[in-house]
């Protein structure tokens, strides 16, 4: 009986040493790069030092370029109470402190929902943006953000996710009673192509860079989720669909400023 199982055991050994040797590089490779990635991610909020708490926290951003452009979703951007002083930055976490350094709106791309905010001082260290354009679906991708804001502390974390479909931003109503205010915008945008991630993200996770575990390449920013049901329920009931912009259209963006200059 054991000479014939042990053959068997072997080859089964064999095929596990196998899949070890092809799975545990993937997961040793995003470790790797997840200490390379986490010091260009920030939070985006404002500062008003009348108000408690004097920060607030309203998406995630990343540092690109020369390390003093910040990228978001043009979304997040809030109303400032210029009245009162309030200001527009980043947030970073340092221990028990936050720091915050305040950023200029350098120009905003509604229609891909992108913002290029700038700042001044020392710059951050800034991520590469994929401009090759060749990433296909069923590749594994990894999103590093801050998913419930500030509730969670400022430390960025990590998502694996991996790109199911790239398919058109415009979802075709199967009613006309579904055809509200929201839906006739989207109707008047241009069609383009998003990246369909099956990975789940959360609220505050809108501008999260979404990228290759491997090389730490930027290939889209997060900037939405789908919702089973109400928006109440994204953090207790997440649906594991969300979307991201493809950088091609950062890189668009900040050719246009550059231009500008």
């Amino acid at each position: 009986m054991n000479v014939v199982t042990r053959p068997f055991q072997f080859v089964l050994l064999a095929c596990l040493v196998a899949v070890l040797a092809y799975v545990l590089p993937a997961s040793a490779a995003l470790k790797d790069t997840i200490p390379s990635v986490k010091p260009s991610v920030v939070g985006v909020g404002t500062l008003l030092r009348t108000r408690s708490p004097a920060i607030v926290f309203v998406a995630t951003g990343f540092a690109v370029s020369d390390g003093l452009s910040i990228i978001t979703n043009a979304h997040a951007l809030p109303d400032l109470d210029v009245e009162k002083m309030e200001t527009l930055g980043i947030v970073i976490g340092n221990g028990d402190k936050l720091n915050f350094r305040p950023a200029s709106v350098v120009a905003i791309d509604r229609e891909h929902d992108l913002a290029h905010l700038r700042l001044t001082g020392a710059p951050l260290p800034a991520l590469r943006l994929d401009s090759s354009g060749s990433i296909a679906e069923g590749e594994a991708l990894a999103f590093t953000g801050f998913p419930l804001g500030m509730s969670l502390g400022m430390t960025p974390v990590t998502h694996r996710a991996m790109l199911s479909a790239i398919t058109p931003i415009l979802l075709p109503s199967l009613s006309s009673r579904k055809l509200d205010s929201r839906a006739i915008n989207q109707l008047q945008r241009r069609p383009f192509q998003i990246l369909q991630l099956d990975g789940t993200a959360y609220p505050g996770n809108s501008g999260s860079p979404v990228y290759d575990p491997d090389s730490g390449i930027v290939h889209g920013v997060l900037n939405m989720t789908l919702l089973k049901n109400q928006k109440e329920n994204a953090i207790s009931q997440p649906s594991g669909i969300s979307y991201a912009v493809p950088v091609r259209y950062v890189l668009e963006l900040l050719q246009q400023n550059a231009a500008g200059k």
